[in-house]
């Protein structure tokens, strides 16, 4: 969305992590054209991504149960 300056805004659907948030991580942000904003994105998102832990074994997706094999 443009501002009435001219700015590009971007907001995010989904709030971060309250611990991204706490780190500084901003869902809205603006910038002077397509390549500032999308710079600005990516430095909230990379503050998010190193604010929540890192998770070793991240969980997989579980499907159906197979049948037990005798």
């Amino acid at each position: 969305m443009h501002s009435d300056a001219g700015r590009l805004w971007a907001s995010r659907e989904r709030p971060f992590p309250v611990a991204a948030e706490e780190a500084g991580a901003c869902r809205t942000v603006d910038g002077d054209d397509l390549r500032e904003l999308s710079r600005a994105i990516a430095e909230q998102e990379a503050i998010a991504e190193q604010a929540l832990p890192r998770r070793e074994n991240p969980p997989r997706e579980i499907g159906p149960a197979e049948p037990a094999r005798t």
